[in-house]
């Protein structure tokens, strides 16, 4: 299968989180201890302008906005779906001139400022992505980030004993027959992304909660 069939087009995650809209958040079970993790380890105490690619229901955002980021930090986030962008829109309206939301075309943050964030975010989505996406938005990241300032990532990834390992293979099948049935996820190995050159790795963190496996890295610039 090649890369463009075993992955969504931006038009058809688009399409997909559009539908799931408010049911985006039942992932929580799986996700929860990864993000809960970034948070450990990310230093989002000391941030004063925070990046997210792809936001979704804007509920990690409300977290770090609510109980973690200084309260004159700032909060930039994108995605993909109309529908994702309203709802984080209506979440995080009690932070008004500190939060924004943007609608993208899906593609990585070219038009971001360079220098812009200490903190670039992404929960669950380069898993979405194609490889070369998956490069050109840490790329992205790496030019939008200050000095000192950290890539933040969460993802699912390989499986980690016999359960977790049957589990995935049948959640892999379904992906290869149709992305869609797996939201466009798929497992991926994120420090394979996070080149030795441009990143030094501060925090790598792996979870299998219920037999699902993700992957957490902390990357300071380089």
């Amino acid at each position: 299968m090649s890369e463009a069939s075993a992955t969504l087009s931006h038009q058809e995650a688009r399409r997909v989180y559009d539908r799931m809209g408010r049911w985006l958040d039942t992932q929580a079970f799986y996700e929860d201890a990864a993000t809960r993790d970034l948070v450990r380890h990310a230093r989002f105490e000391a941030a004063e302008a925070v990046f997210e690619f792809g936001c979704g229901t804007g509920r990690f955002a409300q977290l770090l906005l609510s109980r973690h980021l200084p309260n004159d930090a700032g909060y930039r986030a994108w995605d993909v779906s109309p529908r994702m962008v309203a709802l984080a829109r209506a979440r995080l309206g009690g932070f008004a001139g500190r939060a924004e939301v943007v609608l993208s075309e899906g593609g990585p943050p070219v038009s971001e400022p360079a220098d812009s964030c200490d903190r670039f975010v992404s929960n669950y989505v380069l898993d979405l992505l194609s490889e070369s996406d998956i490069g050109a938005v840490v790329g992205e990241a790496r030019r939008m980030l200050r000095p000192g300032g950290l890539l933040c990532l969460a993802s699912l990834s390989a499986p980690h004993g016999p359960f977790s390992r049957a589990l995935m293979a049948v959640w892999s099948g379904l992906h290869a027959r149709s992305p869609s049935l797996t939201g466009g996820c798929r497992p991926i190995d994120l420090l394979s992304f996070v080149s030795d050159d441009a990143w030094k790795v501060r925090h790598h963190g792996a979870f299998t909660p219920l037999g699902i496996p993700s992957e957490t890295v902390v990357a300071e610039r380089s």
